[in-house]
């Protein structure tokens, strides 16, 4: 299982980092807000689309074929991003690297989720992903600062991806320690239709849980789109602003995945502050740590709410995904188009106002 685990959280660590290396360079592949806003936002499409058919595939044929299908397509991408210019090329790229993010995050998410210390084990993986994170943005834009190659951090994260798929290929999941004795691990083929009754179910009797997600980890999406621009500063230094967002989601999820969560209040109270987070982000770079440690504190909250549907981690942490990539899809493009036709304030001020309306729609 240690193997398993080790190949889950390298790779998470090396999906997340290539996400995000492009972040820092965005001015580089496209000029304009929109244009910098869409190839961001093209990532988080592909996720959303792969991310509830890898759970759905995860439940059905197990993870470990899935997170292979997952680490190939960041490959390639990565890959092709790095030899790849202009707006459009760039924009299918992402897209592509989206959907095997995806399908990489729903198995390897109900993975951990699925584990009987599932808390710290979402801890754990959670902190990887969001040291991937800081990885890309901070190496990325020192390595173009450095050698004045854009794309150089692409293609050290494809490398690296590339190994972790190489020794994913030679690992997999020992299926007598998956679960808890008596919960089935995978189901039969051809049963569409209790599968379709068991998403109706989910995305109803959980809709305002999935609201809070398209929200609030799409606000920090918003902030991390935006700056490039809004600040004008050189790649290294946004690496290093953006980056903090992702140091405080690391702490934060550590220290909160080691406590009992009373989920509903703190993912309340969580939008509140990331309300004033998103208009302090405007006035200061300090936003970032506010929002990035209550990102952390809500998806530790979102998914020890989730790790009580055992027998379908698969689906729940699909539609998990696919929600959370729904928001960083959406909100970053429509805070695009906001900040091109309004301005910049606008375009924080209506991030800070839907954290607002998570806050009083949670319950």
């Amino acid at each position: 299982m240690r193997a398993y685990l080790l190949v889950v959280c390298l790779g998470v660590f090396c999906v997340m980092a290539l996400s995000n290396a492009i972040v820092p360079v965005l001015p580089a592949f496209a000029t304009g807000s929109a244009w910098e806003g869409a190839i961001y936002a093209a990532y988080f499409l592909g996720a959303f689309i792969s991310t509830l058919p890898g759970g759905f595939l995860s439940d059905r044929y197990g993870r470990t074929p899935v997170i292979r299908t997952g680490l190939m397509l960041t490959v390639i991408s990565g890959i092709l991003l790095y030899y790849t210019s202009g707006p459009l090329p760039v924009i299918t790229l992402r897209l592509l690297e989206g959907l095997g993010a995806g399908l990489f995050i729903a198995a390897g998410m109900s993975y951990v989720n699925s584990q009987p210390d599932h808390t710290r084990m979402s801890g754990y993986y959670l902190a990887m992903l969001n040291i991937g994170l800081v990885s890309g943005l901070v190496a990325s834009g020192w390595l173009a600062v450095r050698f004045m190659q854009p794309a150089l951090g692409i293609g050290l994260f494809a490398a690296l991806s590339l190994v972790v798929l190489v020794a994913g290929i030679f690992t997999r999941e020992i299926p007598e320690q998956i679960f808890q004795p008596g919960i089935q691990t995978q189901k039969p083929a051809g049963c569409y239709r209790q599968d379709l009754k068991e998403l109706v179910s989910l995305v109803t009797s959980r809709s305002r849980l999935w609201y809070s997600a398209i929200v609030l980890v799409g606000i920090t999406g918003v902030v991390s789109s935006l700056y490039p621009e809004f600040s004008g500063q050189s790649a290294d230094i946004l690496g290093l602003w953006i980056a903090g967002m992702s140091v405080a989601t690391i702490a934060a999820v550590l220290i909160v995945s080691r406590f009992t969560v009373h989920a509903i209040p703190v993912i309340r109270w969580s939008a509140v502050f990331m309300t004033g987070g998103a208009l302090l982000a405007y006035l200061s770079p300090l936003g970032f740590i506010v929002l990035g440690a209550l990102a952390g504190i809500v998806m530790i909250a979102q998914m020890a709410i989730l790790a009580e549907e055992r027998n379908r981690q698969g689906l729940v942490m699909g539609l998990f995904s696919t929600f959370s990539y729904l928001g960083m899809t959406i909100l970053p493009f429509i805070a695009g188009l906001v900040a091109a036709a309004a301005g910049f304030f606008d375009a924080f001020l209506v991030a800070a106002l839907l954290g607002g309306t998570v806050a009083l729609s949670i319950g």
